[in-house]
């Protein structure tokens, strides 16, 4: 897999000066945090609010900071961690200036190496390698095992449609396609169009020495909702993708080895 290395631009830092009509006169590093970038964090920042009222625990006053400090970074459009990093993904809105990503190109580079956030475990199955290729090969079972997936529809032998759960109760999608397929080795895929989440990965399968079943890995590169900030916002919430695909390899194994493959 091929990862894009494009990403946020560094900014010098420059303090707001108050430009005496009342108003500060900020320059274009000021405004650090790009206009999709905004309403997502608008969006979720009153996600989290909402879910910390209903909670009224302490892991709803967390969720309700972390809103509110979105809200306040959408609405601003100025980022106190990205500025501190001398980083910005607006510089005015520039990076965004053409209509389609960039930073997704080509037959195997799907996500940004900087924004993503990689995921890896491998679990060793005591069945045949062809049996558990077969079975992962039929996406439609994966929901099966895979606690986060809502739903798989194949399209076509290349092609399919994907809705995982996210936090807060929602659901995301994206359609994948298969970049790279060797019969009883590799699935590697790649997210295509407009995903909720771009996301690209593979899952190999290795023969065990003497006869030991086989060895499965699974990786997957992904872009949170709000980059880094939505990745800490998962593990706030107790939905960490990390811990979702350890366990979900951990099902896969036992439904394996109990023979659900047969």
């Amino acid at each position: 897999m091929v990862l894009a290395t494009t990403g946020p631009s560094r900014l010098r830092h420059t303090t707001p000066v108050d430009d005496g009509r009342g108003s500060d006169s900020r320059d274009e590093s000021w405004h650090n945090v790009a206009d999709v970038e905004r309403i997502g964090s608008v969006a979720i920042g009153a996600a989290l609010v909402g879910l910390g009222l209903r909670r009224r625990d302490a892991g709803g006053i967390a969720a309700a900071l972390i809103g509110s400090y979105l809200i306040g970074r959408g609405a601003t459009g100025h980022c106190p961690v990205y500025r501190a990093l001398g980083v910005s993904t607006g510089s005015a809105d520039a990076v965004l200036g053409a209509p389609q990503r960039d930073d997704v190109t080509g037959r195997a580079a799907t996500v940004n190496a900087r924004k993503s956030v990689k995921v890896e475990h491998t679990v060793r199955v005591a069945r045949a390698r062809a049996e558990l290729f077969e079975y992962w090969r039929d996406f439609e079972n994966l929901p099966g095992i895979m606690s986060h997936l809502v739903a798989v529809r194949v399209a076509s032998p290349t092609r399919s449609h994907w809705t995982a759960k996210a936090p807060a109760g929602r659901t995301v999608e994206w359609d994948a396609e298969i970049v790279n397929e060797v019969p009883d080795e590799i699935i590697a895929w790649k997210s295509v169009g407009d995903p909720d989440i771009p996301n690209a990965g593979s899952v190999n399968f290795r023969d065990l020495p003497a006869g030991g079943g086989t060895e499965v890995r699974v990786t997957i590169d992904y872009e949170p909702p709000a980059g880094r900030v939505g990745a800490l916002l998962s593990q706030v919430l107790g939905e960490e993708p990390d811990r979702q695909i350890r366990e979900d390899l951990q099902r896969f194994k036992e439904r394996m080895e109990a023979g659900e493959a047969s």
